[in-house]
């Protein structure tokens, strides 16, 4: 006997009728109603993350106030609903993005902190998610910014009765507020130290500050929103669905050919490496640093086109039978290990380079990427026995935010300024404008190795304000401290 199947409201269905709830039956919209409740005191923590990052964060410059903010955000949405997927998983993420912005209080360089928070934004947005969605591993790296554009409504829609429990949480915040408008008045006019103190916590009212802590709070709270929602109304995950989009031939084909092509340019190289550069030189007619610069920019491309190509193959290439998995593996396992080799000899070609002209923050970071790269082509390997790759695209973002968090503890400018002073030193020519336009990260290095440090730091010097609280730097704490320690630059 059958049963009648029908979709219905929950809230009207007769006895005996089956309901299918068909709310997860496929992508969501992007930019669908959202219909999931409100959890309690979203709102005020929204508000409340908001105004702590307005007051906290400085938008022209790295600080502390930055992992302040990330870290009571932290706190908030954990407060308020804790979202879904693995709870180790989630708080991995989370400490990636607080740590992440935490650079901005110990590194000065600026081009750094905003590859550090872009990172940060991608890691907070995986760890909301959780688990894996119906819209890929994109929209779940963007999924924050993206979901605030219907969050914002949906966390200030009214409520046709507040609970008792939000009245009082209001109720406790004007009573606070009152307080602080009696009792803080009388304290800083009894002690010139706490005013000190309250002077430099509360910043300069001017037309550009109330702008910029206008954009903080509203780029601020629609983050909190989107992460309140995405916690509240889980986006579906998705589900395992084969594919063979895509022949046998076809993707044979084209991964032998690949295959062969890396083969013999690998062989090539072997034959270089043997005979030495003068060899290739030779035989090119070209100089050290035009046969580095020459191969570099196009090996790179080579790898990253590589990289998405072994990718589609995990993803659609046919593997039902046992022979197709053999293969693949075979095809992708020498694809993996050749493109190891684009990626050395792109590495050795950009040392040349950098030997011949110098160091500079494009070539170091662009070396870092190359490096990511082949992390990533072994995290690839490491797909090839089950030929399944769905975490692959989250550990390759996870290693990629781990290789900047080395970058950063490495100090690069540093680096680059001291081994550019050590060319300097054994007499090749010195790029003192490039020099000086590097952060006060570099301030200890140039001290050190030196003697005219105060010339070389005195267009550091100019950036190096006293800032507040929220603004500290370790590095431009320390530079403060070495140009005040040296003699006037003649």
């Amino acid at each position: 006997m059958s049963e009648d199947v029908e979709v219905r409201p929950a809230h009207a269905v007769p006895p005996g009728i089956v309901v299918i709830d068909q709310r997860r039956s496929g992508p969501r919209p992007l930019f669908a109603r959202a219909e999931a409740a409100v959890p309690g005191g979203a709102r005020l923590a929204a508000v409340a993350v908001a105004v702590v990052a307005a007051a906290l964060v400085p938008v022209d410059r790295p600080g502390i106030g930055w992992v302040v903010s990330a870290a009571l955000a932290g706190v908030a949405v954990l407060v308020v609903r804790v979202g879904q997927g693995p709870r180790w998983r989630r708080a991995g993420w989370g400490a990636l993005a607080i740590a992440l912005l935490g650079v901005g209080s110990v590194r000065a360089a600026d081009w750094l902190f905003v590859l550090c928070v872009l990172a940060a934004g991608v890691a907070a947005s995986l760890a909301v998610v959780g688990r894996r969605t119906v819209h890929g591993t994109t929209y779940d790296a963007l999924a924050i910014p993206l979901e605030a554009f219907r969050a914002v409504p949906w966390v200030l829609r009214r409520t046709r009765r507040p609970g008792r429990g939000q009245a009082r949480v209001f109720a406790a915040v004007l009573v606070s507020a009152l307080v602080v408008v009696v009792f803080l008045p009388l304290l800083i006019s009894a002690d010139d130290t706490f005013a000190h103190f309250v002077g430099d916590l509360v910043p300069t009212v001017r037309p550009d500050s109330v702008f910029q802590w206008a954009l903080v709070f509203a780029v601020t709270f629609g983050g909190a929103a989107g992460a309140f929602l995405i916690s509240a109304d889980p986006l579906p995950e998705r589900e395992n669905r084969t594919s063979t989009v895509g022949d046998r031939l076809l993707w044979t084909a084209a991964l032998a050919t690949l295959a062969f092509l890396f083969t013999v340019y690998a062989l090539v190289q072997a034959v270089a490496l043997f005979g030495g550069t003068d060899y290739v030189l030779r035989t090119d007619g070209l100089t050290s640093a035009d046969y580095a610069r020459g191969g570099f920019w196009q090996l790179c491309a080579c790898t990253v086109l590589t990289l998405g190509i072994i990718t589609a193959a995990l993803r659609w290439a046919p593997k039902t039978s046992r022979s197709d998995r053999i293969l693949l593996r075979s095809l992708l396992g020498a694809l993996a290990v050749l493109s190891l080799v684009l990626v050395l000899s792109a590495l050795s070609r950009m040392w040349t380079y950098q030997q011949a002209y110098g160091f500079t923050v494009l070539r170091v970071v662009v070396e870092v990427c190359e490096i990511w790269l082949g992390v990533v082509f072994l995290l690839t390997v490491a797909t090839l026995g089950t030929l399944r790759a769905r975490w692959l695209p989250r550990a390759a973002i996870a290693t990629g935010a781990l290789a900047l968090l080395g970058l950063a503890a490495a100090n690069p400018e540093a680096l680059i300024a001291d081994a550019n002073l050590d060319r300097a030193a054994h007499g090749k020519p010195l790029d003192v404008r490039y020099l000086s336009r590097f952060s006060a990260d570099v301030a200890p290095v140039v001290a050190q190795r030196r003697s005219d440090a105060a010339c070389l730091l005195r267009p550091i010097a100019r950036t190096l304000p006293d800032d507040a609280w929220p603004a500290w730097n370790l590095s431009r704490s320390r530079a403060r401290e070495i140009v005040r320690s040296q003699a006037p630059c003649e």
